[in-house]
Protein backbone atom coordinates (compact mmCIF):
# COMPACT_ATOMS: atom_id res chain seq x y z
CA UNK A 1 0.00 0.00 0.00
CA UNK A 2 2.38 2.84 -0.43
CA UNK A 3 2.16 1.33 2.56
CA UNK A 4 5.04 3.78 3.55
CA UNK A 5 2.11 6.19 2.11
CA UNK A 6 3.41 9.72 1.82
CA UNK A 7 1.61 11.43 5.22
CA UNK A 8 0.13 8.10 6.02
CA UNK A 9 1.08 6.58 9.77
CA UNK A 10 3.93 8.21 11.02
CA UNK A 11 5.92 5.26 9.57
CA UNK A 12 9.46 4.28 11.04
CA UNK A 13 11.82 2.42 9.78
CA UNK A 14 12.93 -0.96 11.85
CA UNK A 15 16.43 -1.85 10.94
CA UNK A 16 17.64 -5.12 11.58
CA UNK A 17 19.86 -6.20 14.57
CA UNK A 18 23.58 -7.36 13.33
CA UNK A 19 23.60 -10.91 13.67
CA UNK A 20 25.81 -12.37 16.61
CA UNK A 21 26.80 -15.78 18.12
CA UNK A 22 23.91 -17.42 19.20
CA UNK A 23 23.88 -18.08 23.06
CA UNK A 24 21.83 -21.44 24.20
CA UNK A 25 18.56 -20.15 25.59
CA UNK A 26 17.50 -21.90 28.97
CA UNK A 27 15.10 -24.90 27.74
CA UNK A 28 11.39 -24.18 28.41
CA UNK A 29 9.61 -25.29 30.99
CA UNK A 30 6.41 -26.77 29.60
CA UNK A 31 3.85 -28.19 31.73
CA UNK A 32 0.45 -29.44 30.98
CA UNK A 33 -2.11 -27.28 30.47
CA UNK A 34 -5.28 -29.62 29.33
CA UNK A 35 -6.48 -31.15 25.81
CA UNK A 36 -3.53 -32.81 25.56
CA UNK A 37 -1.21 -29.91 25.31
CA UNK A 38 1.56 -28.57 26.71
CA UNK A 39 2.23 -24.76 27.42
CA UNK A 40 4.85 -22.62 28.49
CA UNK A 41 6.29 -19.29 28.69
CA UNK A 42 9.49 -17.44 27.55
CA UNK A 43 10.91 -13.71 28.38
CA UNK A 44 11.90 -11.75 25.49
CA UNK A 45 12.90 -8.08 24.78
CA UNK A 46 9.68 -5.73 24.53
CA UNK A 47 11.56 -3.53 21.85
CA UNK A 48 14.23 -5.94 19.96
CA UNK A 49 15.61 -2.38 18.86
CA UNK A 50 16.56 -1.95 22.65
CA UNK A 51 16.67 -5.71 23.57
CA UNK A 52 17.88 -5.00 27.03
CA UNK A 53 15.31 -2.79 28.58
CA UNK A 54 11.67 -4.09 29.94
CA UNK A 55 10.76 -7.76 28.80
CA UNK A 56 7.74 -9.34 28.04
CA UNK A 57 6.30 -13.12 27.99
CA UNK A 58 5.58 -14.70 25.26
CA UNK A 59 2.91 -17.63 25.76
CA UNK A 60 3.03 -21.13 24.07
CA UNK A 61 1.08 -24.62 23.35
CA UNK A 62 2.39 -27.38 21.96
CA UNK A 63 0.66 -30.68 20.41
CA UNK A 64 2.99 -33.17 21.21
CA UNK A 65 4.26 -35.39 18.20
CA UNK A 66 2.48 -38.84 18.45
CA UNK A 67 6.09 -40.75 18.35
CA UNK A 68 8.93 -38.44 20.22
CA UNK A 69 11.31 -40.78 18.84
CA UNK A 70 11.06 -40.79 15.41
CA UNK A 71 9.75 -36.98 14.65
CA UNK A 72 11.28 -34.90 12.30
CA UNK A 73 11.52 -31.62 14.76
CA UNK A 74 9.34 -28.62 15.39
CA UNK A 75 6.45 -27.09 13.18
CA UNK A 76 6.23 -23.04 14.64
CA UNK A 77 2.23 -22.40 13.26
CA UNK A 78 0.28 -19.06 12.97
CA UNK A 79 -3.10 -19.49 11.85
CA UNK A 80 -3.72 -15.46 10.90
CA UNK A 81 -5.86 -12.62 13.02
CA UNK A 82 -3.91 -10.92 14.18
CA UNK A 83 -5.20 -12.69 17.45
CA UNK A 84 -4.94 -15.17 20.40
CA UNK A 85 -3.68 -18.62 18.60
CA UNK A 86 -3.48 -21.14 21.42
CA UNK A 87 -7.43 -21.71 21.68
CA UNK A 88 -7.43 -22.43 18.50
CA UNK A 89 -5.11 -24.96 18.58
CA UNK A 90 -6.67 -26.39 21.78
CA UNK A 91 -10.29 -26.01 20.09
CA UNK A 92 -9.26 -27.40 16.74
CA UNK A 93 -6.28 -29.97 17.91
CA UNK A 94 -8.35 -31.91 14.21
CA UNK A 95 -6.63 -29.74 11.53
CA UNK A 96 -3.17 -30.44 12.96
CA UNK A 97 -3.64 -34.07 13.94
CA UNK A 98 -1.86 -35.20 10.30
CA UNK A 99 0.86 -32.87 11.62
CA UNK A 100 1.88 -34.64 14.56
CA UNK A 101 2.54 -37.77 13.02
CA UNK A 102 6.19 -35.88 11.87
CA UNK A 103 5.84 -32.31 14.17
CA UNK A 104 5.55 -31.37 17.70
CA UNK A 105 3.04 -28.78 16.22
CA UNK A 106 3.90 -25.26 18.48
CA UNK A 107 1.89 -22.19 18.51
CA UNK A 108 2.33 -18.65 20.25
CA UNK A 109 0.20 -15.87 21.10
CA UNK A 110 1.56 -12.47 19.84
CA UNK A 111 2.61 -9.97 22.21
CA UNK A 112 -0.51 -8.49 23.70
CA UNK A 113 -2.94 -11.64 23.09
CA UNK A 114 -4.11 -14.37 25.59
CA UNK A 115 -1.26 -15.51 27.66
CA UNK A 116 2.06 -13.63 26.73
CA UNK A 117 1.83 -10.20 28.00
CA UNK A 118 -1.69 -9.19 27.52
CA UNK A 119 -2.71 -5.92 26.87
CA UNK A 120 -6.49 -4.96 27.80
CA UNK A 121 -7.51 -1.92 26.16
CA UNK A 122 -10.11 0.15 28.49
CA UNK A 123 -12.38 1.06 25.97
CA UNK A 124 -13.55 -1.07 23.09
CA UNK A 125 -12.68 -0.16 19.37
CA UNK A 126 -15.33 1.51 17.46
CA UNK A 127 -18.00 -0.76 15.52
CA UNK A 128 -19.92 -0.06 12.19
CA UNK A 129 -22.55 -1.69 10.42
CA UNK A 130 -21.36 -1.83 7.40
CA UNK A 131 -17.85 -1.77 5.80
CA UNK A 132 -17.96 1.01 3.39
CA UNK A 133 -18.53 4.94 4.55
CA UNK A 134 -21.11 6.26 3.31
CA UNK A 135 -19.52 9.87 3.35
CA UNK A 136 -16.90 11.72 4.96
CA UNK A 137 -18.94 13.27 8.33
CA UNK A 138 -19.55 9.39 8.62
CA UNK A 139 -15.74 8.14 8.18
CA UNK A 140 -14.65 11.54 10.37
CA UNK A 141 -16.89 10.70 12.86
CA UNK A 142 -15.91 6.75 13.17
CA UNK A 143 -12.42 7.64 12.73
CA UNK A 144 -12.67 10.25 16.11
CA UNK A 145 -14.02 7.26 17.67
CA UNK A 146 -11.03 5.00 16.36
CA UNK A 147 -8.79 7.57 17.44
CA UNK A 148 -9.99 7.57 21.24
CA UNK A 149 -9.82 3.38 21.59
CA UNK A 150 -6.37 3.95 19.60
CA UNK A 151 -5.25 6.38 22.32
CA UNK A 152 -6.39 4.65 25.43
CA UNK A 153 -5.25 1.30 24.32
CA UNK A 154 -1.57 2.81 23.70
CA UNK A 155 -1.33 4.29 27.75
CA UNK A 156 -2.57 0.62 28.33
CA UNK A 157 -0.21 -1.37 26.13
CA UNK A 158 2.57 -0.43 28.72
CA UNK A 159 6.57 -0.86 27.43
CA UNK A 160 4.47 -2.83 24.46
CA UNK A 161 3.50 0.80 22.72
CA UNK A 162 4.79 0.91 19.40
CA UNK A 163 6.36 -2.42 19.57
CA UNK A 164 2.89 -4.51 18.05
CA UNK A 165 3.96 -4.89 14.67
CA UNK A 166 5.63 -8.11 11.96
CA UNK A 167 9.07 -6.87 12.42
CA UNK A 168 8.68 -7.32 16.53
CA UNK A 169 6.68 -10.82 16.27
CA UNK A 170 9.87 -12.11 13.21
CA UNK A 171 12.72 -11.41 16.36
CA UNK A 172 9.97 -13.16 19.01
CA UNK A 173 9.47 -16.03 16.32
CA UNK A 174 13.16 -16.18 15.91
CA UNK A 175 13.70 -16.47 19.69
CA UNK A 176 10.66 -19.27 19.74
CA UNK A 177 13.18 -20.97 17.10
CA UNK A 178 16.40 -20.53 19.00
CA UNK A 179 14.79 -21.80 22.63
CA UNK A 180 13.45 -24.96 20.78
CA UNK A 181 16.57 -25.69 19.94
CA UNK A 182 16.01 -25.64 16.23
CA UNK A 183 18.70 -24.68 14.12
CA UNK A 184 16.35 -23.65 11.33
CA UNK A 185 12.71 -22.20 11.47
CA UNK A 186 9.99 -24.64 9.88
CA UNK A 187 6.79 -22.61 9.82
CA UNK A 188 2.97 -22.76 8.77
CA UNK A 189 1.38 -19.43 8.51
CA UNK A 190 -1.97 -18.81 7.26
CA UNK A 191 -3.64 -15.29 6.08
CA UNK A 192 -1.75 -12.67 8.70
CA UNK A 193 0.98 -15.39 9.56
CA UNK A 194 2.37 -15.04 6.04
CA UNK A 195 2.91 -11.12 6.82
CA UNK A 196 4.69 -12.47 10.08
CA UNK A 197 6.81 -14.79 7.48
CA UNK A 198 7.62 -12.25 5.17
CA UNK A 199 9.21 -10.35 7.50
CA UNK A 200 11.38 -13.21 9.24
CA UNK A 201 12.62 -13.87 5.40
CA UNK A 202 13.93 -10.42 5.36
CA UNK A 203 15.12 -10.49 8.83
CA UNK A 204 16.42 -13.81 9.25
CA UNK A 205 16.92 -15.88 5.59
CA UNK A 206 19.18 -17.62 6.36
CA UNK A 207 17.54 -19.61 9.45
CA UNK A 208 14.74 -20.84 7.79
CA UNK A 209 14.15 -24.38 7.28
CA UNK A 210 10.64 -25.05 5.11
CA UNK A 211 7.89 -22.45 4.98
CA UNK A 212 4.48 -23.22 3.68
CA UNK A 213 2.36 -20.03 3.47
CA UNK A 214 -1.27 -20.05 2.88
CA UNK A 215 -3.46 -17.14 2.31
CA UNK A 216 -0.90 -15.00 1.63
CA UNK A 217 -0.88 -11.16 1.98
CA UNK A 218 1.37 -9.41 0.24
CA UNK A 219 3.61 -7.39 2.21
CA UNK A 220 6.14 -6.74 -0.65
CA UNK A 221 4.27 -4.38 -2.81
CA UNK A 222 4.01 -0.70 -2.14
CA UNK A 223 1.61 0.73 -4.79
CA UNK A 224 -2.07 0.72 -2.47
CA UNK A 225 -4.01 0.67 -5.91
CA UNK A 226 -1.84 -2.19 -7.07
CA UNK A 227 -2.77 -4.13 -3.89
CA UNK A 228 -6.37 -3.08 -4.08
CA UNK A 229 -6.81 -4.14 -7.68
CA UNK A 230 -6.01 -7.63 -7.11
CA UNK A 231 -8.66 -7.95 -4.20
CA UNK A 232 -11.43 -5.94 -6.11
CA UNK A 233 -10.92 -8.06 -9.35
CA UNK A 234 -11.57 -11.12 -7.29
CA UNK A 235 -14.71 -9.68 -5.62
CA UNK A 236 -16.09 -8.82 -9.08
CA UNK A 237 -15.21 -12.09 -10.25
CA UNK A 238 -17.28 -13.68 -7.62
CA UNK A 239 -20.35 -11.28 -8.40
CA UNK A 240 -20.05 -12.88 -11.51
CA UNK A 241 -19.39 -16.28 -10.37
CA UNK A 242 -23.01 -15.89 -8.06
CA UNK A 243 -24.85 -14.42 -11.57
CA UNK A 244 -24.26 -17.31 -13.24
CA UNK A 245 -25.15 -19.68 -10.31
CA UNK A 246 -28.31 -18.13 -10.39
CA UNK A 247 -28.46 -18.08 -13.95
CA UNK A 248 -27.95 -21.90 -13.83
CA UNK A 249 -29.79 -23.04 -10.79
CA UNK A 250 -33.74 -23.52 -10.83
CA UNK A 251 -33.75 -22.39 -6.97
CA UNK A 252 -32.16 -18.98 -6.93
CA UNK A 253 -34.74 -16.40 -6.32
CA UNK A 254 -33.55 -14.61 -8.96
CA UNK A 255 -33.44 -17.15 -11.68
CA UNK A 256 -34.12 -16.24 -15.25
CA UNK A 257 -33.97 -12.46 -14.55
CA UNK A 258 -30.95 -10.57 -15.40
CA UNK A 259 -29.23 -10.40 -12.09
CA UNK A 260 -26.37 -7.87 -13.04
CA UNK A 261 -29.25 -5.90 -13.60
CA UNK A 262 -31.25 -6.39 -10.83
CA UNK A 263 -28.77 -5.65 -8.82
CA UNK A 264 -27.67 -2.01 -10.34
CA UNK A 265 -31.61 -0.92 -9.82
CA UNK A 266 -31.35 -2.10 -6.31
CA UNK A 267 -28.16 -0.16 -5.75
CA UNK A 268 -29.37 2.98 -8.02
CA UNK A 269 -32.58 2.74 -6.44
CA UNK A 270 -31.55 2.71 -2.37
CA UNK A 271 -28.94 5.52 -3.27
CA UNK A 272 -31.18 7.93 -4.48
CA UNK A 273 -33.81 7.17 -1.59
CA UNK A 274 -33.02 4.50 1.31
CA UNK A 275 -35.44 1.58 1.41
CA UNK A 276 -37.81 0.06 3.66
CA UNK A 277 -36.92 -2.97 5.48
CA UNK A 278 -40.37 -3.13 7.76
CA UNK A 279 -39.01 -6.89 8.78
CA UNK A 280 -36.42 -4.88 10.92
CA UNK A 281 -38.91 -1.71 12.07
CA UNK A 282 -41.70 0.22 10.81
CA UNK A 283 -38.72 3.62 10.10
CA UNK A 284 -35.72 1.56 9.55
CA UNK A 285 -34.31 1.58 5.67
CA UNK A 286 -31.71 0.37 4.25
CA UNK A 287 -29.13 2.68 1.62
CA UNK A 288 -26.69 1.75 -1.18
CA UNK A 289 -23.93 1.66 0.57
CA UNK A 290 -25.21 -0.50 3.74
CA UNK A 291 -26.40 -2.78 0.80
CA UNK A 292 -23.17 -3.43 -0.55
CA UNK A 293 -21.24 -3.81 2.35
CA UNK A 294 -23.56 -7.03 3.48
CA UNK A 295 -23.77 -8.53 -0.09
CA UNK A 296 -21.04 -11.41 1.09
CA UNK A 297 -20.85 -12.71 -2.18
CA UNK A 298 -17.70 -14.46 -1.74
CA UNK A 299 -19.22 -17.10 0.59
CA UNK A 300 -21.17 -19.54 -1.85
CA UNK A 301 -23.27 -21.42 0.76
CA UNK A 302 -24.68 -18.43 1.43
CA UNK A 303 -26.06 -17.42 -2.63
CA UNK A 304 -29.21 -18.59 -2.08
CA UNK A 305 -29.74 -16.46 0.99
CA UNK A 306 -28.90 -13.36 -1.06
CA UNK A 307 -30.54 -14.29 -4.09
CA UNK A 308 -33.59 -13.92 -1.72
CA UNK A 309 -32.70 -10.84 -0.20
CA UNK A 310 -31.95 -9.10 -3.50
CA UNK A 311 -34.79 -10.73 -5.04
CA UNK A 312 -37.33 -8.97 -1.81
CA UNK A 313 -35.52 -5.72 -2.23
CA UNK A 314 -36.03 -5.28 -5.95
CA UNK A 315 -39.98 -5.58 -5.00
CA UNK A 316 -39.30 -2.87 -1.96
CA UNK A 317 -38.07 -4.56 1.08
CA UNK A 318 -34.73 -4.47 1.83
CA UNK A 319 -34.82 -6.37 5.51
CA UNK A 320 -32.69 -8.93 4.80
CA UNK A 321 -29.52 -6.27 4.31
CA UNK A 322 -30.58 -4.61 7.64
CA UNK A 323 -29.30 -8.15 9.07
CA UNK A 324 -25.62 -7.11 10.14
CA UNK A 325 -23.42 -10.52 9.83
CA UNK A 326 -19.66 -11.58 10.58
CA UNK A 327 -17.93 -11.53 14.11
CA UNK A 328 -15.64 -8.09 14.86
CA UNK A 329 -12.15 -8.82 14.86
CA UNK A 330 -10.54 -8.00 18.75
CA UNK A 331 -9.29 -4.86 19.37
CA UNK A 332 -6.02 -5.25 19.49
CA UNK A 333 -5.92 -7.06 15.99
CA UNK A 334 -6.45 -3.64 14.28
CA UNK A 335 -3.47 -1.70 15.89
CA UNK A 336 -0.92 -4.90 14.54
CA UNK A 337 -2.91 -4.87 11.45
CA UNK A 338 -2.70 -0.96 10.28
CA UNK A 339 0.89 -1.27 12.11
CA UNK A 340 1.73 -3.65 9.08
CA UNK A 341 -0.61 -2.22 6.56
CA UNK A 342 -0.55 1.90 7.25
CA UNK A 343 -3.54 3.41 5.28
CA UNK A 344 -4.34 6.78 4.18
CA UNK A 345 -7.39 9.13 4.62
CA UNK A 346 -11.26 9.80 3.13
CA UNK A 347 -9.91 12.13 0.41
CA UNK A 348 -7.35 9.13 -1.31
CA UNK A 349 -9.23 6.35 -0.92
CA UNK A 350 -12.10 8.29 -2.05
CA UNK A 351 -9.96 9.02 -5.34
CA UNK A 352 -9.26 5.17 -5.10
CA UNK A 353 -12.95 3.84 -5.27
CA UNK A 354 -13.75 5.90 -8.10
CA UNK A 355 -10.31 4.13 -10.02
CA UNK A 356 -11.25 1.11 -8.76
CA UNK A 357 -15.26 1.77 -9.82
CA UNK A 358 -14.19 1.67 -13.66
CA UNK A 359 -13.26 -1.87 -13.77
CA UNK A 360 -15.08 -3.16 -10.87
CA UNK A 361 -18.11 -1.39 -10.70
CA UNK A 362 -20.79 -3.61 -9.13
CA UNK A 363 -18.99 -4.35 -5.89
CA UNK A 364 -15.24 -5.11 -6.23
CA UNK A 365 -14.68 -1.10 -5.42
CA UNK A 366 -15.54 -2.46 -2.28
CA UNK A 367 -11.72 -3.85 -1.13
CA UNK A 368 -11.23 0.13 -0.65
CA UNK A 369 -12.64 0.77 2.96
CA UNK A 370 -12.52 -2.63 4.65
CA UNK A 371 -8.48 -1.60 6.07
CA UNK A 372 -10.02 1.78 6.55
CA UNK A 373 -12.73 0.50 9.18
CA UNK A 374 -9.47 -0.86 10.75
CA UNK A 375 -7.13 2.02 10.57
CA UNK A 376 -9.30 5.15 10.41
CA UNK A 377 -8.15 7.85 12.60
CA UNK A 378 -5.45 5.49 15.06
CA UNK A 379 -2.96 7.55 16.61
CA UNK A 380 0.55 6.94 14.85
CA UNK A 381 2.51 4.38 15.78
CA UNK A 382 6.48 2.93 14.48
CA UNK A 383 5.48 0.35 11.31
CA UNK A 384 7.06 -2.53 9.47
CA UNK A 385 4.81 -0.98 6.25
CA UNK A 386 5.03 -2.99 2.96
CA UNK A 387 8.75 -2.94 1.19
CA UNK A 388 10.66 -4.92 -1.26
CA UNK A 389 11.70 -7.68 0.20
CA UNK A 390 15.69 -9.02 -0.19
CA UNK A 391 15.83 -12.00 1.10
CA UNK A 392 19.18 -13.67 -0.27
CA UNK A 393 20.01 -17.24 1.46
CA UNK A 394 16.30 -18.19 1.59
CA UNK A 395 15.58 -21.96 0.89
CA UNK A 396 12.87 -22.46 -1.23
CA UNK A 397 8.96 -21.85 0.07
CA UNK A 398 5.87 -23.14 -0.92
CA UNK A 399 2.80 -20.76 -1.60
CA UNK A 400 -1.03 -21.54 -2.37
CA UNK A 401 -3.72 -18.78 -2.46
CA UNK A 402 -6.96 -20.12 -3.33
CA UNK A 403 -8.53 -18.69 -6.44
CA UNK A 404 -11.79 -17.21 -5.14
CA UNK A 405 -10.34 -15.24 -2.10
CA UNK A 406 -10.98 -11.78 -2.13
CA UNK A 407 -9.40 -11.07 1.19
CA UNK A 408 -6.42 -12.07 0.76
CA UNK A 409 -6.02 -12.56 -3.20
CA UNK A 410 -4.21 -15.44 -5.60
CA UNK A 411 -2.60 -11.90 -6.86
CA UNK A 412 -0.83 -11.68 -3.81
CA UNK A 413 0.44 -15.32 -3.35
CA UNK A 414 2.05 -15.05 -7.15
CA UNK A 415 3.66 -11.91 -6.64
CA UNK A 416 5.06 -12.68 -3.14
CA UNK A 417 6.18 -16.33 -4.98
CA UNK A 418 7.29 -14.34 -7.76
CA UNK A 419 9.46 -12.31 -5.60
CA UNK A 420 11.27 -14.69 -3.18
CA UNK A 421 13.98 -16.91 -4.34
CA UNK A 422 13.05 -20.37 -5.63
CA UNK A 423 9.82 -20.21 -4.12
CA UNK A 424 6.64 -22.31 -6.02
CA UNK A 425 3.28 -20.65 -6.07
CA UNK A 426 0.30 -23.78 -5.76
CA UNK A 427 -3.05 -22.37 -7.48
CA UNK A 428 -5.89 -23.64 -5.98
CA UNK A 429 -9.70 -23.65 -6.37
CA UNK A 430 -11.04 -22.81 -3.07
CA UNK A 431 -11.48 -19.40 -0.96
CA UNK A 432 -9.11 -18.67 2.62
CA UNK A 433 -7.16 -20.94 4.36
CA UNK A 434 -7.04 -23.71 2.14
CA UNK A 435 -4.85 -26.10 4.36
CA UNK A 436 -7.01 -25.58 7.84
CA UNK A 437 -9.81 -26.11 6.13
CA UNK A 438 -9.03 -29.20 4.91
CA UNK A 439 -8.09 -28.93 0.64
CA UNK A 440 -7.05 -32.45 0.05
CA UNK A 441 -5.14 -31.97 -2.30
CA UNK A 442 -3.37 -29.15 -0.52
CA UNK A 443 -2.59 -30.61 2.37
CA UNK A 444 -1.26 -33.62 0.45
CA UNK A 445 1.28 -31.30 -1.49
CA UNK A 446 2.01 -29.36 2.07
CA UNK A 447 2.54 -32.84 4.41
CA UNK A 448 5.06 -33.64 1.35
CA UNK A 449 6.89 -30.40 1.05
CA UNK A 450 7.06 -29.78 5.07
CA UNK A 451 8.36 -33.86 5.59
CA UNK A 452 10.94 -34.00 2.56
CA UNK A 453 11.12 -30.50 1.16
CA UNK A 454 9.89 -31.73 -2.39
CA UNK A 455 7.74 -28.80 -4.36
CA UNK A 456 4.68 -29.78 -6.73
CA UNK A 457 5.81 -30.14 -9.65
CA UNK A 458 5.81 -26.68 -12.03
CA UNK A 459 2.57 -26.54 -13.33
CA UNK A 460 0.94 -28.49 -10.65
CA UNK A 461 -2.48 -27.05 -9.52
CA UNK A 462 -5.36 -28.21 -7.35
CA UNK A 463 -8.83 -28.19 -8.26
CA UNK A 464 -12.17 -28.09 -6.26
CA UNK A 465 -12.42 -29.44 -2.68
CA UNK A 466 -14.46 -32.81 -2.92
Amino acid sequence: MNIVLKGAIGALALLPIAPAAEAKPPALAWHDCADGLECARMEVPADWAVPSREKITVGLAKLPARDQARKKGVLLVNTGGPGEQIPILRQGKKYFADLTEWFDVVIFDPRGFGSSSRIDCPIPAPSATEWVFPNKSAYNAYAAKNRSFGQACAKAAGPLNGNLNSWQIAHDMDAIRAILGQKRLTYLGNSHGTALAQAYAELFPRKVGRMYLDSVIDHTTTSLRTWLERRAKVLERNFGRFAAWCQSTATCALHGRDVTAVWDEVIATARRRPIPAPGAGPDVTINDTQIVSRFHVSNEAAWERLAGGLAQAASGDASFFAKVEGVPDPDLSRVFLCADFPYPGYDRLKRLETALRRDTRHIGWRTVWPMAYHCAGLPPTRTWAPRPIKAAGLPPVLIANGEHDDNTPPGDGRRLASVLPGARYLPAVGGHALYLTGHPCVREHVHRYLTTGAMPPRGASCGPAT
